[in-house]
């Protein structure tokens, strides 16, 4: 099994990676299958369906799904161009994707939100048609944006999770147990079998770079959210808060009469940044999901500047021992609150946070896994009831909460030996079960939970 470090961390646009960046890349791959087909189409309709029918506005899905089918990229998204590109197909009724002619599209009537059953196979489905002059589908595919910003045709995900066909790769384990006893036989850490694997497929420079780029993007989202006030967008009229909570901080730096948890505000404060930033529409990096992007360069930016002896220079580490662990969760389990609620989301990625920051802290691989799962096994059964289906409340606080459960976990983890109860494989297992078992109102619908026991406006 290999899962890159470029799955699990990818550079895309808010609010949501399975609904917003999902549906991009879904609509991306239909423009590469039209761009090969022998005919030429005359026009393109959408339909979504299941938690990307019913949180679809909040998450921004039908923008999305419009801006992939002009051609835009989550990874290359140009805020200003986009804008230009959305007036310009209410204008025509037409879009214009790169090596293709224009093609008729009225977002008003065909892009469809289907409130009926989902789609087997996955709660984030969608269908993409092409349609000849007459109006008859003559090009058809079934998407589903399975967290992350993965996508796989409907043929894909019938086959089954494990999809990589590359060559094989010095440790490819798929359990956190073949990844101890793997890295017990080779006397490696976490964070170098994951490298050895990387450098496998594709080289030593371009994972460098790669990762350079990831804490980039990360740390400029940080610092952007720690900058920007105002309100988000959506309805809620929720107010950023991020700015200021870091100004009151700041302030009281060197203050003798601080109270020893404040530094649980300068954790949560970096996470709200992220996730405010995320909530605006803004570059995120999937940290495994958007919902979640906040818990992991949190957990990192407070390494920096709060721990002593932190050094931008193990920051790969960092990530690479994270990539690993999110590897495992969603291979074994799922990283989608439509799937399996935001344990899958904020809990893995909480699991990720504290194994990284196990790692550079002189963490075991024992002791490493031990974090994880302290970490993953404290937000088992966390629903997904987003407020008008907006990735705002509760999703902001609790990516802050996130990341101090994270530190907490590593903290312990490091007070023992890596011995523990609980592996976690285990709970990896029941956090799958979970999710199986929980009612489809507490999977990112907003039918259920916080999304209808509040006022949405």
């Amino acid at each position: 099994m290999f899962l890159s470090v470029f799955d699990m961390f990818k550079v895309g646009v808010g609010p949501s990676s399975s609904h917003t960046m999902g549906p991009m890349v879904a609509a991306g791959k239909f423009l590469d299958r039209l761009r090969a087909a022998p005919f030429t189409a005359h026009g393109l309709r959408a339909s979504l369906h299941g938690s990307l029918a019913f949180t679809g506005v909040g998450h921004a899905t039908d923008r999305a799904t419009v801006l992939g089918l002009a051609g835009f990229l989550p990874d290359i998204y140009d805020h200003e161009r986009a804008e230009a590109v959305l007036a310009d197909i209410r204008d025509t009724k037409m879009v214009k994707p790169e090596g293709l002619p224009p093609l008729v599209f009225d977002p008003k009537t065909d892009l469809k939100f289907d409130f009926g059953p989902a789609l087997e196979g996955h709660a984030n489905g969608m269908i993409l048609m092409a349609t000849d002059a007459q109006g008859d589908v003559i090009l058809q595919e079934t998407y589903f944006s399975i967290g992350g910003g993965f996508v796989l045709t409907e043929d894909e995900l019938a086959a089954g999770r494990d999809t990589d066909d590359g060559p094989p790769v010095p440790f490819p384990f798929k359990s956190a147990a073949e990844m101890l006893e793997m890295a017990a036989n080779s006397g490696k850490s976490i964070a170098q079998m994951k490298r050895a694997n990387e450098i496998s497929r594709n080289g030593a420079a371009h994972l460098d770079q790669g990762i350079d780029r990831i804490w980039q993007v990360m740390e400029d989202c940080i610092n952007r959210g720690l900058a920007n006030d105002g309100t988000l967008p959506g309805g809620l009229n929720v107010r950023r808060r991020a700015r200021g909570i870091h100004d009151q901080l700041q302030a009281e730096r060197g203050m003798n009469m601080n109270a020893p948890h404040t530094i649980n505000d300068w954790m949560s404060v970096y996470a709200m940044a992220v996730n405010e930033e995320n909530a605006a529409g803004g570059q995120v990096v999937t940290a495994p999901t958007n919902g979640a992007a906040g818990v992991v360069p949190a957990t990192i930016r407070y390494w920096l500047d709060h721990c002593p002896g932190a050094s931008r220079s193990r920051i790969p580490e960092f990530l690479l021992t994270a990539a690993a662990i999110g590897g495992l969760v969603k291979y074994n389990a799922s990283i989608s609150g439509a799937e399996a609620g935001c344990q899958a989301e904020v809990g893995s990625a909480s699991a990720m946070a504290a194994a990284g920051l196990c790692a550079v802290m002189g963490g075991t691989p024992m002791q490493i896994e031990n974090a994880a799962e302290i970490a993953l096994e404290h937000h088992l059964g966390m629903t997904c009831d987003p407020v008008k289906g907006l990735v705002q409340v509760p999703c902001i606080e609790r990516n802050g909460l996130g990341a101090i459960k994270a530190v907490s976990a590593a903290s312990l983890a490091l007070r023992g030996d890596g011995t523990h109860f609980v592996p976690l494989d285990a709970c990896i297992e029941t956090m799958r079960q979970t999710g199986r078992d929980m009612h489809e109102h507490y999977k990112e619908t907003s039918l259920g939970g916080l999304a209808v026991n509040i006022p949405n406006c």
